[in-house]
């Protein structure tokens, strides 16, 4: 049996309660890390974390507060942070011309400023530690105009792209690195329900090249990678997990 990849890491991953941040958790469980599942929702959160033996911490990821105590009972429980996950994000699915400024508003919260906080305050954790592995869970939509895609959302998505390059280079000197993950659509219990409609289902198999959609299981597979010593001198990378759908 290999090695386990995480092993004697803690991880902190946001908006893990169900789909793609939950399989992150599952995955960084297999790997030995020590994990921190982080949601505004409790009751999943708490069921998701039992299941794979990670605790579950009340987090809302735009309120700097809420951050300072997450962090704080990370530090209590496991006395370091290796790795931090942006994970959460939302997305309220109308055109630049329908959407409400107050939706924009809260996209922006979530999407960036959430982000934003955890790295602000992770940062001398890791520096204490001697390094560490910041991922932030961009898309697709944060490398190109996506046509299938609101430009509300694709907004926060190339921010948070370039806010990932901005800490790569200023903060590998303290040996922690940041990436950006980029997925395409994924298969989650949602997007199966948006796409029993023929059309949009059309759509959006026939941008990817390999024919698919995304699983969770592939963003949470790289998003093992770019945890581990393996990916060591990767630092400030957009990373695609879209089948090629960026490279066309």
């Amino acid at each position: 049996m290999s090695a386990l990849r995480l092993k004697g890491k803690s991880a902190l991953i946001t908006g893990a309660a169900g789909g793609i941040g939950a399989e992150i958790a599952r995955r960084f469980g297999e790997e030995g890390a020590a994990v921190f599942i982080a949601d505004t929702n409790r009751a999943e959160g708490e069921k998701t974390a039992a299941a794979i033996g990670a605790v579950f911490l009340f987090l809302d990821v735009t309120l700097e507060e809420s951050w300072k105590a997450t962090l704080s009972a990370v530090i209590e429980r496991a006395g370091r942070l290796d790795v931090l996950v942006n994970n959460a994000g939302i997305n309220v699915r109308k055109n630049i011309e329908e959407m409400p400024v107050e939706s924009f508003d809260a996209m922006m919260a979530v999407n960036v400023r959430g982000p934003f906080l955890g790295i602000k305050h992770v940062l001398p954790i890791m520096r204490a530690a001697g390094g560490g592995a910041i991922l932030n869970m961009s898309s697709v939509c944060g490398l190109i105009g996506h046509r299938y895609t609101n430009e509300a959302y694709t907004t926060t998505k190339g921010a948070l792209t370039l806010l990932t390059k901005s800490v790569a280079v200023r903060y590998a000197k303290d040996n922690i690195r940041c990436n950006s993950l980029h997925p395409s659509t994924v298969e989650t219990a949602f997007v199966q329900a948006m796409l029993k409609d023929p059309e949009r289902r059309a759509e959006r198999f026939g941008e990817v090249p390999l024919g698919r959609l995304a699983s969770a299981a592939d963003v949470a597979n790289a998003a093992v990678y770019l945890a581990s010593d393996e990916a060591s001198f990767i630092n400030g990378v957009a990373f695609p997990v879209d089948g090629g759908v960026t490279a066309d």
